[in-house]
Order: structure tokens, then sequence, then C-alpha cells
């Protein structure tokens, strides 16, 4: 996929950085993403590893399973460090992408809210099988936001990291799809 066919794919779910905003300039730091694309990835991700670690927090609160509790701490300690180094890259790629992170709204095309909703809202006998559903539909977009990295982005530090996103989070659901949801009162 080409990076021109990636942002009007993204353009058209409500993710594309603003035309009359140019990428940023390239700064000292090594291999600073730079291109309108890894921004936008960047700037997505963010905005999808916050809500995941919403989704983990509240799945922290509620879970039964000792499986899944564990698989979602470690959800939750990883995207924690992932997250601190994409803002870090936004900061340091300068002011023009920390405003393009800073207007981005990730609502309008996240599977998060509702399923944050659906999590909250389970009976307890319940929240082990919705929280392993509502995570993996996340993960999986998570996967394919970082498939499309790989192909688009031209900041080599950047692909990298969709490539370790890519694989972590595919790994992760086919863990979940092999947890079956503990039963009610374990």
């Amino acid at each position: 996929m080409s990076a021109v066919v990636l942002l009007v794919l993204l353009s058209t779910a409500g993710c594309a950085p603003d035309p009359a905003r140019p990428a940023p300039a390239p700064s000292a730091a090594a291999d600073t993403p730079t291109s309108g694309i890894d921004v936008l990835f960047l700037t997505m991700m963010v905005a999808h590893t916050e809500q995941t670690l919403e989704i983990v927090r509240v799945g922290l609160d509620r879970a039964v399973d000792t499986r899944i509790r564990t698989l979602i701490a470690a959800i939750d300690v990883t995207e924690t460090d992932e997250l601190a180094g994409m803002r870090g890259w936004l900061r340091d790629a300068g002011p023009s992408a920390m405003a393009v992170a800073a207007r981005h709204d990730h609502s309008g095309h996240s599977d998060a809210v509702a399923g944050l909703a659906r999590l909250r809202a389970a009976a307890p006998g319940d929240v082990d099988r919705v929280l392993l559903d509502v995570l993996s539909a996340h993960q999986r977009t998570a996967a394919g936001l970082a498939r499309a990295q790989v192909r688009a982005g031209s900041s080599e530090r950047v692909r990298e990291l969709a490539r370790r996103i890519e694989r972590s989070r595919t790994a992760e659901v086919e863990l979940m799809a092999k947890l079956p949801a503990a039963p009610p009162g374990r």
C-alpha cells in the first residue's frame, strides 16, 4: 500500500493530518519521524494506546481469571512504555507534529468507547468473556494500523516500532483466543 493510498484511507476515517500544516521539519534527533505518514501513525497509535490502557485498567479492576489478569497486566506495562516512547518521538518531531497529535480525534473510528461501555456494564460472570472480546478487537485494529505503517512509513525507527506492535498485538489476540472466559465464581 502506498503512502498516498494510506493517507486517503485514513482521511476518510477522519485521521488524516491537516493538509494546510506541513510535516515537521527534520531535527537533530536520529531518524526523527518527519513524514506526515510517520507523524500520523504515531498520533493514531498514541490515541489507540491510551484507549487500550483504559480497557486493561478497567479489566484489572473487574477480571476474575488469573491468566487474563496476568496478560492484561503485561499489556499495561508494555503499552505504557510504548506510549511514553511515541510521545517522546512526537515531541522530538517538533511543534507541527505535536499540533497534529493534539488535534487528532480518534473517537469517530474507534471501537474503544463502545467496548468500554460493554465492559463496564458486563455482569460479574461475563466480565472475562467481554474483556477478551473487546480487547481482541481493539488489538486487531492496532495490528492492522501497524501493518500499514510498515508498508508506507519512511522512518525506519517508526517502521520498526510498527513491526513490534504488529507482532505483539497479533500474538496477544492469538493468546486471548486460547483463554476461555472464566466460569462464574472462579
